[in-house]
This record gives C-alpha cells, structure tokens and sequence, in this order.
C-alpha cells in the first residue's frame, strides 16, 4: 500500500487518513481548535482595552481613543472572521452549503461540520495552519506573555502515542485549569510543564541523534 504522509510539521512522518491529506492527530487537533476559537475570540474582547486602563476611571483631557485600544487584539479579532470566513466560502460554493452569518461561532461551526471535506481537499495543510495560528494569536493576545510555550509542537511522550503536543494552553477563559495537551486526548496541568518539558526535549534529542 502506498504511503501518503501527512504534510504538516511532525518529529516524524505519519501517515495520512483514509480519504484524507491530513493524518488522524492533525484532523483531531483542528477539529478541537475550531471548538475553541469561539471562546477565545470572545475572551479577547476583554483585552482590547489594556488591563490598567479599564480599571481606571479617571479621564485625561485630551487623550486620544487610540490610546486606549490593544490594536493586537483588534487584528487578531479581524484575522479570525476574515480567515473563517474565507474557508467557510469556498465550503459554499463547493458543497452548496448556506452562508453562515458572519459571526464566529456560526462560521466555526460550518468549518466543523465539514472538518472531513475540508481535510481531504489539496489545501488542507494551509487550512490546518491557519486555523492553529489564530488561536495562537488569540492566546498571545489575551496571555501576552512569554511566547515560547506557543512555539513547542512536538511528539506526545505518552508511549506508543502517536498524537503531537501543542503547548498552547487550554481552558483560557473557563472555570477549570489551564491545561497542555495532545492532539490523542492526554493532557497535563500547567504546572506538570516543569517536568513535562525535559521529557520532550530528551525525545526530541534522541530523534535528532
């Protein structure tokens, strides 16, 4: 049988699904980041004016709106219903699909619904990338902080998975606590990352030996 690998950056070539260009972690993993993006992009809002000055209610004479405006946060929020809605049109005019109103959730919602046709068509690595940058780009925005967490994709050190790590924290804006994840279903508290990370440096050494 043939072997078709999966496009997209792995520590190792996986094969790609039945139908599909994409392998099994990378649809499973595109299939929970459009889940949560509506969140995200909502969470974001809050963050469009700097934490210091939404808590203060003192008003210079003379300062300027722009002043007061997370211009990150407002091009990350029209980054994603720009990009959103350009896969959820050519879902459209090639299934013949109703346009979804142009809100997050609804667009989200028809690019999950159709995350297997999406997948098998020849864009399908531009259309896993771009949806994985956005939440990047949300989680920069409402977590500004060191952005190398954002950086690590690497292979699930659970053995015997074949699922990839992103260390983009989930659970941003919930109740429960911000955990990293593979795209297979394991996951890990923020504060497990201490020890989480030697382990995927020491794989990714002996990959590379």
């Amino acid at each position: 049988m043939e072997f078709h690998a999966c496009p997209r950056n792995h520590p190792r070539k996986l094969r790609a699904a039945s139908g599909s260009v994409l392998c099994d972690p990378c649809i499973r993993q595109v299939e929970g980041t459009l889940r949560t993006l509506p969140g995200l992009y909502q969470e974001s809002l809050h963050h469009i004016a700097p934490v210091a000055r939404r808590m203060s209610t003192t008003r210079v004479s003379g300062s300027r709106a722009r002043d007061h405006l997370n211009w990150s946060a407002l091009d990350a929020r029209r980054d994603i219903v720009a990009i959103l809605e350009s896969w959820s049109d050519l879902v459209v005019e090639e299934l013949g699909k109703a346009a979804p109103s142009r809100s997050v959730p609804q667009l989200a919602r028809l690019l999950l619904l159709n995350v297997q046709w999406l997948t098998a068509q020849p864009p399908a690595k531009d259309f896993a990338d771009e949806i994985e940058e956005l939440k990047a780009e949300l989680l920069r925005t409402i977590d500004p902080g060191p952005g190398e967490l954002d950086a690590w994709i690497r292979e699930c050190v659970v053995e015997g998975c074949s699922g990839v790590i992103s260390t983009s924290p989930r659970g941003v804006g919930g109740d429960g606590p911000n955990t990293i994840g593979c795209s297979s279903g394991h996951e890990w508290e923020m504060r497990e990352w201490i020890t989480l990370r030697p382990l995927l440096q020491r794989k990714r050494k002996a990959a590379d030996a």
